[in-house]
């Protein structure tokens, strides 16, 4: 029975870091050094830092994930996530978490794989331009000239955008 609580425990492990490595926010800062050089080093320690913090806290509730992971995101990448993606990778490690507890390896195996299918699916090209369409670049919308209203534009320049009606 000890065998297979470490094989649950070595399932969770493994499916932290798979969400963690699909995380786009987090592969951001990584692939940009927001960590400095030792960024890539930062993100694997991340793994082992969330899965003891689920082990020594084996009550939490999903705003004490967001904000844990908040704070590592912002103390060793000097990022603010703010692309809406915290609550979803926290409740997504959350959820493994219940399934270690209920010793459910299956279902921790299921998600491992699907962070690593979802990670591997958006692949880009030289361009950097998704192959799928699963990651598309953003585009910001440019109002055309014809479009700015005089009273749009304020006294220190900025312009005033408004809803299409």
């Amino acid at each position: 029975m000890a065998g297979s609580g470490e094989d649950s425990r070595a399932l969770f492990g493994a499916g932290v870091r798979a969400a963690l490595e699909a995380w786009p926010a987090l592969q951001i800062a990584v692939e940009n050094s927001f960590g400095g050089v030792h960024s890539r080093e930062k993100a694997e320690w991340l793994g082992g830092a969330v899965e003891e913090y689920f082990f020594r806290n084996a009550d939490l509730e999903l705003d004490e994930v967001e904000d844990f992971l908040g704070e590592l995101m912002s103390n060793e990448f000097n990022t603010v996530v703010e692309d809406g993606s915290l609550p979803q990778v926290s409740q997504q490690l959350q959820t493994m978490f219940q399934y270690f507890q209920r010793g459910d390896g299956a279902a921790l195996k299921e998600m491992a794989s699907h962070f690593t299918r979802r990670k591997y699916k958006v692949t880009a090209t030289n361009d950097g331009a998704a192959t799928d369409g699963v990651c598309p670049q953003f585009q910001p919308s440019v109002p055309d000239s014809q479009t700015i209203k005089e009273e749009d534009i304020v006294e220190d320049g900025w312009t005033i955008v408004r809803r299409k009606k």
